[in-house]
């Protein structure tokens, strides 16, 4: 049956989801008319909203594109080239390959969101060199795929938020006992529901995969030229090399470097707890990177090589700014959440809450996105009706790490390192979706 589905999700994808940059486009008209049609906001309105939320991403369009460049420079240097063959070696078949790469994606993206996208798509990228008659982009899909651990696991931004105090709905949850307004992660993170779900995923992905496989006759040729191995990019210098040359190539400037790079994050981690951000991955891949490749211009001849991953992510992300900006500032996202608040009971609001976050995710591609949209409707209605405010807070979370095996917006990373279009890998994607979603209403509605 999964297989079927597969086949039909694959089919259509191809024919009718347009590039990811047309998607991005046309959710911007949508979203527009949608906020126009059903708030008060006027054309003029909207239209300022949409500008001046265009570049807000800029800062996190940044770190998305360091993540790509500088993992894929990290995973071809000769150290971690040589780990995630031996790793990849461990499965012999295309079966097993499948299944491998879609716990690994699972569990590297349980650590941290950032290091999944990356590590998941780059150790496809290495079972399909090895493992002949692999379908290449159903190996990138799986990666992506488990990618959908991530809301639960230590990098989820919103019940990282939720613990925070000072978060944008703190305001609604201060009481006597909790005089911060938080709702701390033994509710969420590490609570029974939450462990049932992810851990679930974890082991049911694989096989959900595993059931996707084309019949032999069916799986995709792809151009040789992905499956290349990596350029070397050290450089041995000559007894009559410059001093500007000898300094390019110096091992010295790089284990200086490196040294300076693991002190300040030592002095972070004991400051601050192992709390992984976006920008400490960034750096740990930058650095571990330099010292992988052993001088600082073997490293930049890496990153040359990979930036050419991040054309997607460089020019979409200014589009979905835009779209967040409308969504909030218009109450279009409000108005979608109240929605489903106003039908659910005390035991049917998570169920809801997630699919209204599903839903929203569409226009809102974005864990913290969702808690500024969601979390000031989502909160009080939870109070109101007396449900679980961990819950709730993780029902956000679900619906958006769900509904992105619909939305192509985190794939852009993924297929860059990969050298695949969307429409190669969503079909598997949304399969992944339908077969998935009674582990999130079983968790969120019985546990």
């Amino acid at each position: 049956m999964i297989s079927k589905v597969s086949r039909v999700m694959t089919t259509l994808v191809s024919k009718y989801l347009p590039d990811p940059l047309i998607f991005a486009v046309l959710l911007s008209f949508v979203t527009f008319l949608c906020a126009w049609g059903l708030t008060d906001s006027t054309p003029v309105d909207l239209v300022n909203m949409w500008g001046d939320g265009f570049w807000n991403l800029l800062g996190f369009g940044m770190q998305m594109a360091l993540i790509v460049v500088t993992g894929n420079a990290l995973a071809t240097s000769p150290l971690v080239k040589s780990f995630l063959g031996r790793t990849a070696s461990i499965a012999q078949t295309p079966a097993q390959g499948v299944m491998l790469v879609t716990f690994m994606g699972a569990i590297a993206s349980i650590i941290n969101w950032g290091f999944g996208l990356v590590v998941g798509a780059m150790f496809a990228k290495e079972v399909a060199r090895r493992i002949k008659g692999t379908d290449y982009a159903l190996l990138i899909a799986c990666a992506y795929i488990g990618f959908m651990t991530w809301g639960g696991g230590f990098s989820g931004s919103m019940p990282l938020l939720a613990a925070t105090p000072g978060n944008p709905v703190a305001h609604l949850m201060i009481t006597e006992s909790n005089p911060q307004g938080i709702i701390p992660a033994s509710s969420t993170l590490f609570s029974g529901y939450n462990l049932f779900i992810i851990g679930l995923l974890v082991l049911c992905l694989p096989f959900i995969t595993r059931m996707m496989m084309p019949k032999e006759g069916e799986v995709r040729s792809i151009d040789p030229a992905l499956l290349a191995p990596d350029p070397v990019f050290t450089k041995q210098l000559g007894p009559d090399a410059t001093l500007a040359e000898r300094m390019e190539e110096s091992r010295l400037l790089a284990y200086a470097i490196g040294a300076l790079g693991y002190s300040y994050l030592g002095m972070y981690f004991y400051k601050n707890g192992f709390n992984l951000t976006i920008n400490n991955v960034n750096l740990i891949f930058l650095i571990t990177g330099i010292l992988l490749h052993g001088t600082p211009m073997a490293y930049m001849r890496a990153i040359v090589n990979a930036t050419k991953s991040t054309s997607g992510i460089l020019i979409q992300f200014p589009f979905y700014a835009g779209i967040q900006l409308m969504m909030e500032h218009s109450g279009l996202g409000g108005l979608i959440t109240e929605f489903f608040i106003n039908i659910a009971t005390k035991d049917t609001f998570p169920v809801l809450t997630f699919f209204s976050s599903a839903l929203i995710n569409f226009a809102v591609p974005s864990g913290g996105g969702h808690w500024v949209i969601q979390g000031p409707f989502v909160i009080p209605a939870a109070q109101a009706l007396g449900a679980d405010l961990g819950k709730s807070t993780m029902a956000i979370a679900y619906g958006e790490q769900w509904m992105n095996m619909a939305q192509p917006f985190w794939a852009l990373p993924a297929l860059g390192i990969a050298g695949l279009g969307v429409r190669d890998v969503m079909g598997y994607c949304m399969t992944a979706l339908i077969f998935t979603a009674p582990i999130f209403v079983i968790g969120l509605y019985f546990l």
